[in-house]
């Protein structure tokens, strides 16, 4: 069974850092490539960042330059470091896998 548990979301003030985390199981996961999400209330869900199975990755336009996505592979963990966070980024994020399985979120609420 395919799960993926989010992590690591809160409450920050504009200018400060999270780092959420997406532990995986259930499926061979150096073989794939994850993604993150987010969704903001009223909005689409967009692609925040991606990372291949070979480490490459794709950042969305807003996100680039401020976040980065790594994964830990022995632990089958993703995980998203954001920094300089600003209001908009104020949202749930979700994990995905490349078979299309999605976490349950974790929000994230950058606020003064």
């Amino acid at each position: 069974q395919v799960r993926l548990v989010e992590s690591g979301g809160g409450v920050v003030q504009p200018g400060g850092s999270l780092r959420l985390s997406c532990k995986a199981s259930g499926f061979i996961f150096n073989e794939h490539e994850m993604s993150w999400y987010r969704q903001a209330l009223g909005k689409e869900r967009e692609l925040v960042a991606r990372i291949i199975a070979g480490g490459i990755t794709e950042y969305g336009a807003s996100v680039q330059g401020r976040f980065t996505i790594f994964r830990d592979n022995p632990k089958n963990t993703v995980y998203l470091q954001m920094n300089s966070l600003k209001a908009e980024d104020t949202a749930v994020y979700y994990c995905k896998n490349g078979f299309g399985n999605w976490g349950q979120g974790t929000r994230v609420t950058v606020s003064s």
